[in-house]
């Protein structure tokens, strides 16, 4: 994000009760949330117990829709992913 201060903040908790899981969503999804992007960034750590934690800030409402579009569908097709593995 520029430098300016983010107007808008966000923060999702994801818990997941199996720590392989909860691994494999944290390697996914670290490396988007490092990435720079003009107008919102993220940062993605461990939470209390088994969750973690997405704090997303941006610069405005239309980027915070976006980046939360991205990341919710990001986590929802993930932990899907993982769940129809285990099936399998």
């Amino acid at each position: 994000m520029t430098d300016r201060a983010a107007s808008w903040t966000a923060s999702v908790r994801i818990r997941v009760d199996d720590a392989r899981v909860r691994d494999w969503l944290e390697q996914a999804l670290k490396p988007e949330a490092a990435r720079e992007v003009p107008r919102a960034r993220a940062e993605l750590h461990r939470g209390e117990g088994d969750a973690l934690e997405l704090v997303i800030e941006a610069a405005d409402s239309g980027a915070m829709r976006a980046a939360l579009n991205t990341y919710l569908g990001w986590i929802h097709l993930s932990l899907a992913t993982a769940q129809a593995a285990r099936r399998s």
